[in-house]
């Protein structure tokens, strides 16, 4: 090594060494942040780490697993959680007092105020026992009380007293999440239900009867169509899942189309223009298959001569638009207007449903664009984005 190599290597070290020394200096206090900063991080992240549970609902599972977070930020000894029959979770040392701890909070449970018990009801017999304290707590939503979250001591100092009112607030806010998300999963489950009852008894009136028609002069043929008929049918009537993929939503639509094709014999002419890339997309399930038979039965069950129907699947950058369109005898624009907004004296095929589910589900941007006026035909377009989140086929 030369002598110059050797003095750059020095130098290198009297410059680089101290300023990486300081970087890390610097980014170790940023992260550490003064005591009150560390205080909130802890609070939140423990916060953060109970809330997936509770967003379960009050439930043993959900109880046990938020239990231990719960009681970290009380910062006692034991916490328990209660729902109106009995304990759900006990959590931190001291178990013997878990076999009298709901006795202590069913008195906040009847009351739903919250309540401090002292050692004449607390204390046991064990003196290095330190639960001499029950702080306890209501879980309430609506008014209605599930349960109490109760957490025990040695004391009940008025900071106690006030984090866990704050804990069983913050609860309740989860628990009312919770509901919210099981009342949206009950009300998509109704839709579905309502548009499954909305499945044209005339469609599969005709469909028996074109499958009948064939029986004798093309007993394959009225063979094939049953087996077209059996898989349509399991497909709309199948007992789980809110969403389906693009691709099984438009095998199910194809079934339909083959059956009424049965009937309408070349007077029904179908277009499938599809992205292959799109097959995978989420999509609500019975969101397009409605809106098809409207086009058949609305569109061109009326028409003189023969009827087109064609339906894309474009990708469009983050979203993937569907467009159904028939050049059958169309609609009054006031008429669409009037079941979009709920008139239930008009009849349509589960029209409004869709409409509702998709912007339920992906907001007000993503309701049905209807593009129709009588003898002119109609457009439908649906649009759903390729990816999202709660959206599981």
């Amino acid at each position: 090594m030369t002598e110059n190599a050797a003095l750059i290597i020095i130098i290198a070290a009297i410059i680089v060494v101290p300023a990486w020394t300081y970087r890390q200096w610097r980014r170790g206090s940023a992260d550490l942040g003064s005591s009150a900063e560390r205080a909130t991080y802890t609070t939140l992240h423990t916060a953060g780490l109970a809330a997936p549970a509770l967003r379960m609902g009050l439930n043993a599972e959900s109880a046990m697993k938020a239990a231990k977070y719960l009681r970290e930020l009380a910062g006692t000894p034991a916490l328990s959680i209660h729902d109106t029959e009995g304990m759900l979770a006990w959590e931190g040392e001291y178990g013997h007092h878990a076999d009298t701890a709901h006795a202590i909070v069913r008195r906040v449970i009847n009351s739903g105020r919250a309540e401090v018990v002292g050692p004449e009801r607390v204390a046991c017999e064990n003196a290095e026992c330190p639960l001499h304290y029950a702080v306890i707590a209501p879980l309430v939503i609506d008014d209605l009380v599930l349960g109490a979250i109760a957490a025990y001591d040695r004391g009940a100092p008025a900071a106690l007293v006030r984090t866990v009112s704050e804990i069983s607030r913050w609860t309740n806010g989860q628990l009312e999440l919770a509901e919210l998300d099981d009342s949206r999963t009950r009300l998509a489950e109704a839709e579905v239900k309502a548009l499954r009852a909305q499945i044209s008894p005339h469609f599969i009136y005709n469909a028996l009867n074109a499958i009948a028609s064939y029986v004798r002069t093309d007993p394959e043929h009225a063979r094939e169509l049953l087996l077209e008929f059996a898989d349509f049918t399991r497909y709309s009537f199948r007992a789980h899942g809110q969403f389906t993929t693009l691709s099984e939503e438009l095998s199910s639509i194809d079934r339909y189309l083959i059956l009424e094709r049965a009937r309408f014999g070349d007077r029904l002419q179908v277009e499938l223009r599809i992205a292959p890339e799109v097959l995978n997309v989420t999509v609500p399930f019975l969101c397009l298959q409605p809106l098809v038979e409207n086009a058949v039965r609305h569109g061109l069950e009326n028409k003189t001569g023969v009827g087109h129907i064609t339906i894309d699947a474009l990708d469009m950058g983050p979203d993937c638009w569907v467009t159904i369109e028939d050049d059958g005898v169309g609609a009054d624009p006031e008429r669409i207007r009037r079941i979009l907004s709920g008139d239930t004296t008009i009849d349509s095929i589960g029209v409004a449903n869709v409409d509702e589910r998709l912007r339920s589900v992906y907001g007000d941007g993503y309701g049905l664009i209807i593009e129709t006026a009588q003898g002119a035909g109609t457009k439908v377009t649906v649009r759903v984005p390729k990816f999202q989140p709660q959206a599981r086929a």
